[in-house]
């Protein structure tokens, strides 16, 4: 007997129903709900992703820290990657899956969100700074490499535009946009508060990474160790997809808000 695509395309209907019903009701059962966010979340407001292809490393080599560090064409050509990817840091806007998670803090069901990102979009959305962990860092701003002052990602825009192409701090160190390069060290506080919260949640879903950038990709890993229900929402397979109670395949944007919906 065939099975009319209409009938296929309701059965999928359905177990999707089912699904996002089911992560409904284990965020709204108001235990300790962790977020983790890759580059899939923040696609939809126009911000290129790093592995895809057609993506940045397609686009680029990476730079390594050292590099940056030991050769000042190095890092000429870091900031000139920088100042062409400065449009899409400044005109980005968080899209329907950063709202939704906005009106899951607002509700009260948010513990915090572990995020690879550096676009600086969850807390342009409304969530407070304290709830959102960079692993990453962070592009919005900019960090002197010697005295480890912060500045704005605009002011050393506006002096790379005026042709200081490496620009460097009053003190002499080197300015570097604040997120973690090839080589370089992760950030200790962030890694160790983000280990503690997946290690000691009750449910952490994973919206938009392949899960494949270490240490990071430890995360949910942490979480099913400390019997955590977790859930992953991503348009390509990652390494804990057997692993997860709940796998969706599909758009960040489209998802998330019907989870909140649902709530």
């Amino acid at each position: 007997m065939r099975v009319s695509p209409t009938s296929t395309r309701r059965k999928m209907a359905d177990t999707m129903r089912k699904k996002i019903s089911l992560i409904a009701q284990k965020i709204g059962e108001a235990g300790k709900n962790v977020l983790f966010t890759g580059a899939g979340i923040s696609t939809e407001s126009g911000i290129p992703d790093y592995r895809s292809k057609g993506g940045i490393w397609d686009k680029f080599r990476p730079i390594y820290f050292d590099e940056f560090m030991s050769s000042r064409e190095a890092r000429v050509e870091y900031w000139r990657r920088k100042a062409e990817l400065y449009q899409d840091v400044v005109h980005a806007k968080p899209n329907p899956a950063h709202m939704s998670l906005f009106r899951l803090y607002e509700m009260g069901l948010l513990e915090a969100i572990i995020t690879q990102n550096i676009d600086g979009l969850h807390q342009e959305s409304g969530i407070p700074d304290d709830r959102v962990i960079e692993l990453h860092g962070s592009n919005r701003r900019v960090r002197c490499m010697n005295c480890g002052r912060v500045t704005s990602i605009h002011e050393a825009q506006e002096r790379v535009e005026r042709g200081d192409l490496a620009p460097e701090c009053e003190c002499g160190g080197y300015l570097k946009p604040d997120t973690i390069s090839f080589g370089q060290a992760m950030p200790e506080r962030e890694m160790q508060r983000a280990t503690e919260l997946s290690r000691t949640c009750d449910f952490f879903m994973v919206v938009g990474s392949t899960l494949l950038v270490q240490p990071a990709a430890l995360m949910p890993n942490y979480a099913k160790q400390g019997d955590a229900f977790l859930a992953i929402v991503n348009l390509s397979e990652t390494p804990y997809d057997e692993m997860c109670d709940v796998l969706i395949r599909g758009k960040a944007g489209e998802v998330l808000p019907q989870i909140v919906d649902t709530i």
